[in-house]
């Protein structure tokens, strides 16, 4: 960990400590507790107190609307609420990391990634179906999921350059419609929809703590767009075989039990859901080999499972894509 690093990690962790402490109080809690640390975000928890510092380069405007989407009581029991706006804490207040813009939540309980079978694939499926419903209280910024993907590939790229490793990805990338690779906007019928933009099971905790309703966090890359994006990626991984199809099939049964709107109520979901699955796919894909070339190491089983669907995805007809294309 840098220098500067290590200040964000004790910055935050000094602000969430203070946060959670009644003035006066005796303190008997454990030292702050890093939960994440990546370029997008250095997330630190104290007590019932989770303190985020977000990118330098996030746009606060946006970032703003997004943590105002979720105070909305419109998403009550779908979004973790946040305890604060973004912006910079006073210093004589709270020392945080500026320029960083920072935001303040409660603890939840997070998936437990060691118990798979009890992985909450309908509970998510039913937030988005609930997410996907509700009309966007505001105007909001487009979801960010076609960005990120763009910015995945742009990462291998930098990583890798001239490296015939990429062409099976940079193959997928190709094959997509200019919209899912942020070069033009949604089809108009498809991007109005509030979307939560970068949907995984790392994305869910039970709030209250420690068995309260399952909730989505992480708004960051929230906003108006295509809902199918939000199932993309594990439609990706039940393509590729990562998703059991018991898993594939509450996930997508529950999701349309509860009126989500990405897909047709019956019949086959893949003519919705193809595009998002294939960007998802390539993103996935990119990131691991950008990772892999960090680490000076070979991709592991799964991660080359991903870079060859990519190859595959490349050789499909484009007939799934034509709708979303258009």
């Amino acid at each position: 960990m840098t220098t500067t690093q290590t200040s964000v990690v004790h910055d935050l962790g000094t602000l969430a400590h203070r946060l959670s402490h009644p003035a006066g109080a005796r303190c008997v809690c454990e030292p702050p507790q890093v939960l994440a640390d990546r370029p997008d975000g250095t997330v630190v928890r104290s007590g019932a107190i989770v303190v985020k510092a977000h990118a330098a380069d996030t746009d606060r405007e946006a970032l703003a609307a997004r943590i105002a989407l979720a105070a909305s009581p419109r998403l009550t029991g779908i979004l973790l609420r946040p305890l604060t706006a973004p912006g910079y804490p006073e210093p004589s207040e709270h020392p945080a990391p500026a320029p960083r813009p920072v935001t303040l939540w409660p603890l939840g309980v997070p998936v437990d990634p060691t118990d798979p079978e009890a992985a909450p694939w309908a509970e998510a499926a039913v937030l988005l179906a609930r997410l996907h419903r509700t009309a966007p209280p505001f105007r909001l910024p487009p979801m960010r999921g076609p960005a990120k993907a763009a910015r995945a590939v742009a990462r291998m790229r930098a990583a890798l350059p001239g490296d015939p490793a990429v062409l099976p990805v940079l193959a997928g990338w190709r094959a997509l419609p200019a919209w899912a690779r942020a070069e033009a906007p949604a089809p108009a019928r498809r991007a109005g929809f509030l979307c939560h933009g970068d949907l995984h099971l790392g994305q869910l905790v039970r709030h209250p703590a420690p068995d309260g309703p399952w909730l989505l966090i992480d708004v960051d890359d929230a906003g108006t767009g295509d809902p199918a994006w939000d199932l993309g990626r594990p439609a990706a991984w039940y393509a590729a075989g990562l998703l059991a199809p018991e898993d594939w099939s509450a996930f997508l049964d529950a999701y349309r039990s509860a009126g989500g709107p990405a897909v047709p109520a019956d019949g086959d979901p893949w003519p919705e859901l193809d595009v998002a699955a294939r960007a998802l796919t390539v993103q996935t894909a990119a990131l691991a080999l950008a990772k892999c070339a960090a680490e000076r190491r070979d991709p592991d089983g799964l991660e080359q499972l991903m870079i060859e669907s990519c190859a595959r995805i490349a050789t499909l007809p484009p007939e799934l894509a034509a709708d979303h294309a258009s």
